[in-house]
C-alpha cells in the first residue's frame, strides 16, 4: 500500500546547470523538493515509484538504472534512476528531473522504478494505474512529478488564461489536503487546455492513496514564468 508521497514540479529549470544565471529564482522550490524527498526516505518504503508526465511514445514503465539526459535542453548532463541494469530507451524529461532530485538527495532508501503517464490518459484509468501501483509492495512510496497550468501570465508558455489561477488554486488545495476525490475530479480536458502537465500523475497518486489515510501538507506554491509549481507531501 502507499505509505508516503511527494509531489514536485518537473521543469528542467530545477536543475541549476540548465537554469544557469536564473538558478537562484527557483532555490525555494528546490529546497521544498529536497524536504519532500526527505519525507519519502523517512517512510522507509520497500519500493519508490517515480511518476511523471510523458509524451505518448515515452509513456510506460522504466526499470531501475535507466538513464536520462538534458542534452535537448543545451546541457551535456546525464542522470540515472536509481541502481539497476536500466533499459535502452531514455527517461522522459519529467522522470529525468526526478532522477536528478534523487541523485541530489543520495537516495538509497529503496529500489526505484519509473512510470511515464500520457497526459491524454482518462482520469479513471489514471486512478486505476495508481491502485495497481500501490499494490506492488507492502510499503510503496511515490515521487509524483508534474506542473500546474502554464497559462498564468501573458508571457507564460500557454499565454494568459483567466481559468488558470483557479485551476491551480484547487489543485494546490487538494494536494495540500491529500484530497483524493478532488484530484480525481480535476477536469482532464481543461487541464490540457491550460497545459497542466501534472493532472494525470496527480490522478495516479489519487488512485494509489485510496483508503491509505494519508495526511497532506503543501510546502510550496508559486507561478514563476507563468507556470504553476506545487510541492506537497503525503504521509
Amino acid at each position: 500500500m502507499l505509505v508516503a508521497a511527494a509531489v514536485c514540479p518537473c521543469p528542467p529549470l530545477l536543475v541549476p546547470d540548465i537554469a544557469a544565471g536564473a538558478a537562484p529564482e527557483l532555490d525555494a522550490a528546490r529546497d521544498a523538493c529536497s524536504d519532500a524527498v526527505g519525507v519519502l526516505a523517512a517512510a522507509r518504503p520497500d519500493l519508490l515509484l517515480v511518476v511523471g508526465p510523458a509524451a505518448g511514445s515515452e509513456s510506460g514503465t522504466y526499470s531501475a538504472g535507466t538513464h536520462g539526459s538534458f542534452r535537448s535542453f543545451g546541457e551535456d548532463l546525464t542522470v540515472r534512476l536509481g541502481q539497476g541494469p536500466g533499459q535502452e530507451r531514455q527517461l522522459p524529461p519529467s522522470l529525468s528531473v526526478a532522477a536528478w532530485l534523487l541523485e541530489r538527495a543520495h537516495w538509497a532508501a529503496s529500489p526505484v522504478e519509473g512510470l511515464g503517464v500520457d497526459d491524454r490518459l482518462e482520469s479513471e484509468r489514471c486512478a486505476a494505474a495508481g491502485r495497481e501501483a500501490a499494490a506492488r509492495s507492502e510499503r510503496v512510496a511515490m515521487l509524483v512529478m508534474g506542473d500546474g497550468s502554464a497559462c498564468r501570465t501573458l508571457k507564460a508558455p500557454g499565454y494568459l488564461d483567466t481559468r488558470a489561477e483557479s485551476f491551480d488554486r484547487e489543485a494546490a488545495r487538494a494536494l495540500g489536503a491529500a484530497d483524493t476525490e478532488a484530484l480525481t475530479a480535476l477536469d482532464a480536458a481543461l487541464a490540457r487546455e491550460l497545459k497542466a502537465a501534472g493532472r494525470a500523475p496527480w490522478q495516479v497518486l489519487a488512485g494509489a492513496a485510496e483508503g491509505a489515510g494519508l495526511q497532506g501538507r503543501l510546502l510550496y506554491e508559486d507561478a514563476p514564468y507563468g507556470v504553476g509549481y506545487l510541492v506537497a507531501t503525503w504521509s
